[in-house]
């Protein structure tokens, strides 16, 4: 059976106002305490007293303040911000002959410099993303393959990194917890050696940008 202190964490962590609220030190501790006690004591089959859960929260929030303070010394860590918007992503079962639709498509490719195209081969999938005009070249050369999944007008934000970020613990939780705490939805990630790209929905790709490129310099593209 979990502690009371544990249990306290995974509530507050569930709400992302709440973890907020704790972190800036706009919560009272004592009244929150009186609201959670009842749940808690349902859930654990056992008397809650209100001190108790108190004093978990006051540790809770010493521990969120700190994971904040070092997750700010991480963003600057960012370097460049990069948007790529009207792609399509397509998602297809890997199969014997998938790596050979992967080549014909990145020839094809080669014609048309500029152009977004991005290709993941996973243990079951491969992840295609691409720019309008390799919409086409996708489906011919994938026209044998079985379509798991596309979708239209996405875009994608790149993150260009600090290559000392591949070494930094915690870096990747800084910027999609930036993006979580405002509800934008991350469809798929990608990353390479000092890049990250988010793909998101067209509709939170304007709210995503404002909140990260907030502390790191834009190029728009």
């Amino acid at each position: 059976m979990s502690s009371i202190a544990a249990r306290v964490e995974q509530v507050v962590i569930e709400s992302a106002f709440l973890t907020e609220g704790m972190v800036r030190g706009l919560i009272n501790l004592s009244e929150l305490a009186r609201q959670l006690q009842p749940q808690l004591e349902k859930e654990m089959w056992k008397p809650v007293g209100q001190a108790a859960v108190v004093m978990a929260l006051t540790r809770l929030a010493v521990k969120l303040q700190q994971r904040e303070h070092v997750e700010a010394g991480l963003l600057p860590q960012m370097a460049e911000l990069t948007t790529r918007s009207e792609l399509t992503e397509f998602t297809y079962r890997s199969s014997a002959t998938s790596r050979e639709c992967q080549g014909k498509l990145l020839a094809m490719a080669e014609s048309h410099p500029g152009v977004y195209v991005t290709v993941t081969q996973g243990l079951h999938e491969v992840l295609i993303i691409v720019g309008r005009p390799l919409v086409d070249a996708v489906e011919n050369c994938f026209l044998a393959e079985s379509l798991l999944s596309r979708l239209e007008k996405v875009s994608a934000l790149t993150l260009r990194l600090d290559p000392v970020a591949r070494s930094t613990p915690g870096i990747y939780h800084a910027i999609l917890k930036k993006l979580a705490l405002v509800k934008v939805n991350v469809v798929d990630m990608i990353c390479t050696y000092s890049e990250l790209t988010i793909v998101l929905e067209r509709s939170q790709v304007g709210l995503a940008f404002s909140v990260l490129s907030q502390s790191i310099k834009v190029r728009q593209r």
